[in-house]
């Protein structure tokens, strides 16, 4: 009666480990190569074993880096999005955070040719701070601005204003578009 038990107890092992082994795949020094009917166990029914995605870990995001707008005290103004008729696309700002005040005017540039620019910050008391900056001939976004300075008054009391010229010496060079912070009045100017 014992070798009955134990023959039975083997029969069902072998019966519940063989098909978990076949599932398993082949081990090392196997061959990899699948069987001609594509069935891993002739006469069981079954056939090849489903590929199941690997689950992927995503890599952990970096840090997100606060924008300028989630910090404290963080205010900007800006004009109107301009085009000029010869390809320029621009929008200037006024931003201030914290203490410090300074202008940016973002820029598109679809002229075909180098473009040079002058981005005024003008503050109270007459005080102005002024950035050229070289315009690539490339229609991609990009900005200019001027440095950061110590406010002196309330954000309103800033505006800024950005032109846009072909590149080249002197006066003879004509001005493409003029961009400011403030939104146009309703009047016209």
């Amino acid at each position: 009666m014992n070798l009955r038990m134990i023959g039975l107890g083997a029969a069902v092992v072998c019966a519940t480990l063989l098909p978990l082994a076949a599932l398993a795949g082949p081990g090392p020094g196997d061959d990899a190569k699948p069987k001609a009917d594509g069935g891993l166990l002739p006469g069981l029914g079954l056939g090849a074993p489903e590929e199941r995605p690997t689950p992927v870990t995503p890599a952990p995001s970096p840090p997100r880096q606060p924008s300028s707008s989630d910090l404290p005290g963080h205010a900007s103004h800006c004009g109107p999005e301009l085009t000029s008729p010869d390809g320029i696309e621009a929008q200037t700002c006024v931003l201030t955070e914290g203490p410090d005040a300074w202008a940016r005017t973002y820029y598109r540039n679809a002229t075909g040719q180098r473009l040079d620019s002058v981005l005024t910050l003008m503050g109270p008391a007459g005080r102005t701070v002024q950035v050229r900056c070289a315009i690539p001939a490339q229609d991609e976004p990009g900005a200019c601005e001027t440095p950061r300075e110590r406010a002196r008054g309330a954000a309103s009391a800033y505006s800024a204003v950005a032109e846009f010229a072909g590149a080249g010496e002197g006066d003879s060079t004509p001005l493409l578009l003029r961009s400011g912070s403030n939104a146009a009045s309703a009047g016209g100017s």
